[in-house]
């Protein structure tokens, strides 16, 4: 072996070494070698299902293999999120959550076939949109605090559409109900949409609805908006806040996040997590989401881990003292 052999050996000798102490960074740069898997907990076409399609592309771009959606729905978004509870650690599954990943401790709580905060590793909060208060054009209030007073003035005879136990349009209500110290009769629904029409009809009072959802009746003067969760918003510029309206207690938001199964190790998170936010950082597509409702966030995986607990523990109290039970 000549001497130029042998310090080509000893020079891959250490870089080998060196990969091994200091978290295996050879491992890293080969990752991912084939196709990631995004499991969506909900049939496509919905909330989480644009988010993931929307981050899929860029994300892939920056990875450099491609990301494709599966879409596992049924049992309350938990078919799904178990599927990314189960899967091996080593980021070719991961899945796209929203509301129901921090409510559904809260609302069956042992029952659950996944630890929350045990089973997971969160990558990026992606993104979140906001509820507007909707009621029937011809319900003769005009802000927050008429309704208010409203109900108020005639306990018991305000009533309030909610779509899905546990959802995030249905807190939002329960919000509202125990922040303004209103007794209103909850009237529940299927989904979104049967709700909305009965309140266009004037069969129900009021709502929390996403802005998507209803921003067409809104426009056509068949609804009225009175308040908004997360803050005044470009798409309704005349429509104050909830908290502007008195009652900043009233924040529900639906949210949208990426998380892969337990155990996930530190450099392939880190590369997800990187992608991710550039993803949601790039023009295009922040453009494309806030077009259609969302507001794009694109966090660190620290920063979605304290989310998580601060939402767990936001919605287990709201669920308790609204003494919510699940279908």
């Amino acid at each position: 072996m000549t001497r130029s052999s042998r310090r080509e050996v000893l020079t891959g000798a250490a870089a080998l070494s060196a990969a091994a102490l200091f978290g295996r960074p050879a491992r890293a740069q080969s990752y991912p070698q084939r196709p990631i898997k995004v499991v969506v907990p909900y049939a496509a076409g919905g909330a989480s299902d644009i988010v993931a399609r929307l981050v899929a592309a860029p994300m892939g771009q920056s990875l450099g293999q491609s990301l494709y959606v599966d879409n596992r729905g049924g049992g309350a978004s938990q078919i799904g999120t178990q599927a990314i509870a189960t899967s091996s650690p080593d980021g070719y599954a991961i899945g796209v959550v929203d509301s129901a990943f921090t409510v559904n401790p809260g609302l069956f709580g042992s029952k659950l076939p996944y630890d929350t905060k045990r089973d997971f590793t969160p990558i990026s909060l992606l993104a979140r949109t906001s509820l507007v208060l909707v009621v029937p054009a011809a319900l003769p209030v005009k802000s927050v605090a008429e309704l208010v007073a409203l109900g108020k003035a005639k306990p018991g005879s305000l009533t309030m559409a909610t779509a899905g136990i546990g959802t995030a349009v249905h807190l939002g209500c329960e919000q509202f109900r125990q922040e303004a110290g209103l007794d209103v009769v909850s009237v529940p629904y299927r989904g979104g949409g049967p709700a909305i029409m009965d309140l266009i009809a004037g069969k129900v009072d009021f709502n929390f609805s996403t802005i998507p959802a209803v921003l067409e009746q809104i426009r056509a003067g068949t609804l009225k908006a009175l308040g908004i969760t997360t803050g005044r918003v470009d798409q309704l510029p005349g429509v104050p806040s909830m908290a502007e309206a008195g009652l900043p207690g009233v924040d529900a938001a639906p949210d949208f996040g990426l998380v892969g199964p337990a155990g996930l190790p530190a450099d392939i998170l880190a590369r997800l997590a990187a992608a991710a936010q550039a993803a949601v950082r790039d023009a295009a597509i922040r453009s494309r989401m806030e077009e259609i409702g969302y507001q794009p966030i694109g966090s660190t995986p620290q920063e979605y881990a304290a989310h998580i607990d601060t939402m767990i523990a936001k919605w287990r109290h709201i669920i308790e003292v609204g003494n919510i039970k699940p279908e």
